[in-house]
């Protein structure tokens, strides 16, 4: 049997692969909180929220509207992402002035209601959503067993990531949505509607963690609490990446999954704990995160 460190290579790269799908939601989910905080400057308490929100309209409308997996995709990101714009058109515009702690204040409670409501129609007991049917199964790779839903998961998640980072740093809309947070006055003068342009990444920022919802409908039980469960470790990582970094979102969730699943193998009861561990020392290093900028 081939061992690697002691371990034998199906348990390790069993482990890598469930830290990669772990990191692939990290990624995502930290991306939205960095595509918020990094042109907005809202520390978005909602997002694990928005997060369950996703995975519970794909059960719903599988349940009660009869839309596949595939439709999911599309609309439920699109539901949660509507419901993002109109939180920041009539609540978050209200109190920008404001100092960002009442975003955080208000986001929290926002998270709190949502969590709370649907805690009272279906309980906390979480319910399972079924692999579609054509990501069913999986491949022997002969060092180890790949599912296919998981190897899908890393696809779509990679992919997502790599497109906004791309759009926001490398096309001209990117150009306008940052230019747009740094001199909206300038960019007014121009023609571009500033406050429109905030409302819709807010909007796409949440979405973003809708997406990850729907991805993890059929992997973890859809409860009202996934969410509050994932945030504080999805900040960790947006810290340690750098808060308002892109790249650093996608590079940092993708790293912090690989030595989360890493330490499951060696130390496992220290896997739940090592993500803050490596944010205490980066903060104390690099109180700017890995990726972000000096103020």
């Amino acid at each position: 049997m081939t061992m690697i460190f002691g371990v034998p290579l199906a348990v390790f790269m069993g482990q890598l692969l469930l830290g990669l799908i772990n990191g692939a939601f990290y990624a995502l989910l930290s991306l939205g909180l960095a595509v918020i905080f990094g042109l907005l400057k809202i520390v978005n308490f909602a997002h694990g929220a928005m997060y369950m929100l996703g995975a519970f309209a794909t059960l719903l409308g599988m349940r009660y509207l009869g839309i596949n997996y595939w439709a999911a995709l599309l609309l439920a990101p699109l539901l949660v992402g509507l419901l993002g714009m109109v939180i920041e058109r009539l609540l978050l515009r209200r109190i920008g002035h404001l100092d960002h702690l009442y975003g955080l204040l208000l986001t929290f409670g926002l998270a709190l209601i949502f969590e709370g409501t649907l805690v009272n129609f279906f309980g906390v007991s979480g319910a399972r959503y079924p692999t579609p049917e054509a990501l069913q199964g999986g491949y022997q790779l002969g060092f180890m067993f790949l599912p296919v839903y998981r190897a899908w998961v890393l696809l779509a998640a990679l992919v997502v990531c790599l497109g906004t980072w791309f759009i926001i740093e490398r096309t001209r809309l990117g150009a306008y949505l940052r230019a747009g947070t740094e001199n909206p006055a300038l960019m007014q003068s121009f023609g571009v509607n500033v406050p429109l342009l905030i409302t819709l990444t807010y909007g796409f920022g949440v979405a973003l963690a809708a997406f990850a919802g729907v991805l993890a409908a059929p992997l973890y039980p859809v409860s009202p609490t996934m969410g509050s469960n994932l945030l504080i470790v999805v900040f960790a990582v947006v810290v340690i990446g750098g808060m308002g970094s892109i790249l650093g979102a996608i590079l940092t969730g993708l790293g912090m999954g690989l030595i989360e699943g890493l330490t499951k193998v060696y130390y496992p009861e220290a896997a739940n704990t090592v993500i803050f561990l490596v944010m205490i020392l980066v903060l104390m290093l690099r109180p700017a995160g890995l990726f972000g900028k000096e103020a």
